[in-house]
């Protein structure tokens, strides 16, 4: 696997990049402490960060949710600013199995999640994004999205099916060439609204 550094992606004019994913966490053992520099080091090369977080099975049915995300949040508490970071909750166990959360399960996490930043900080916790990303698809995202603190999508699987992403954009164009689609809906904090987040290249039809 090719590393490329941060100041090389924001020459060729990146703009985001995504950081703690849970294969990253699992496989290449980018632990709490890791990801902190890697964040602190990506944000001060001006590039903004796409921060995942999220439980196993095992951890959720132990009832353990709120304490993982809370355990990966508490170290990088004080550089999540909403100008330039989004969490993005993934649940391990729903990543390209095709298995959701239910709305209710994702809001849930979602809005214990914003109720543990709002003790850090109550302004930055109104204002930051926390998107979804657990086989989100067309089919799912409207019931979720229509969820109070799930303010839009990390697309994994679903981005390589071109109408599917246009369908769950509703036929919002795309606006930034680095893999952002933007679909407006209410708004949170700084930028506009419902963000959908785009992993994989998407064909040209």
């Amino acid at each position: 696997m090719a590393y490329i550094p941060p100041s090389q992606l924001a020459d060729m004019g990146a703009k985001w990049v995504i950081l703690g994913h849970s294969e990253r966490r699992e496989y290449f053992k980018e632990d709490n402490e890791m990801l902190r520099q890697k964040l602190e080091y990506a944000l001060s090369k001006g590039l903004k960060v796409i921060f995942c977080i999220g439980e196993k099975l095992e951890e959720r049915n132990g009832g353990k949710t709120l304490d993982v995300c809370k355990s990966q949040l508490e170290p990088v508490k004080d550089l999540l600013k909403p100008e330039t970071v989004v969490i993005a909750y993934e649940p391990v166990w729903a990543i390209g199995t095709g298995v959701t959360a239910t709305p209710e399960q994702a809001q849930e996490t979602h809005k214990q999640i914003r109720d543990y930043l709002a003790t850090v900080n109550a302004d930055m916790a109104s204002k930051i994004r926390i998107q979804y990303g657990g086989s989100a698809n067309a089919a799912n995202a409207p019931t979720l999205s229509a969820c109070p603190d799930i303010d839009g999508f990390l697309v994994g699987g679903a981005s390589l099916k071109v109408l599917t992403v246009k369908s769950l954009l509703s036929a919002h164009p795309l606006s930034q060439p680095a893999g952002v689609w933007r679909h407006h809906q209410g708004d949170r904090g700084c930028q506009e609204g419902l963000d959908v987040f785009v992993v994989s290249s998407l064909p040209s039809q």
